[in-house]
């Protein structure tokens, strides 16, 4: 008996979980919240929006480590765009112009930027749960995997 308890509660915790994965990437504004991340023990919080034209972008509010040796706020010295070298690291807009794909309940069509190495990469996104999104960042075939997990705040 006590088995078959353990059973269905595993079974209904898996269906609750693909239920919560399945809604939110039925709904393109459930990417719209507040993210943790952390990248190699570097953690930041990203925000993400939804612009007038239906596209979603997603710049860091939060950097766990915002002072450099100097004692300033460091800048996003790596950024290929010139213009942009002196955005504070906890400033960056790091996607720009997602877009849901409904055939896909995924949202792509803009590039990720990753501010310790200077590059833009394809970028997709997906929620594996409820709270925890999947970002894929490609570029000519080799990716990363990234995972923001969601806040309240």
């Amino acid at each position: 008996m006590k088995s078959i308890i353990t059973t269905l509660l595993c079974l209904f915790a898996f269906v609750a979980t693909a239920e919560a994965q399945h809604s939110s990437n039925n709904n393109p504004d459930a990417i719209v919240g507040n993210y943790l991340t952390d990248r190699g023990g570097s953690k930041s919080k990203v925000r993400v929006t939804k612009n007038s034209d239906g596209t979603y972008d997603a710049q860091v509010y939060w950097v766990e480590n915002p002072y450099g040796k100097d004692g300033k706020k460091r800048k996003d010295e790596k950024n290929p765009d010139k213009a942009l070298r002196n955005v504070d690291v906890d400033q960056i807009v790091i996607v720009k112009g997602l877009q849901y794909d409904a055939k896909e309940k995924r949202w792509a069509g803009a590039k990720i930027y990753d501010p310790t190495k200077g590059i833009r990469v394809n970028a997709t996104a997906e929620f594996e749960t409820a709270d925890k999104l999947k970002l894929r960042g490609t570029i000519m075939g080799v990716g990363v995997t990234l995972y923001w997990t969601r806040i309240k705040e």
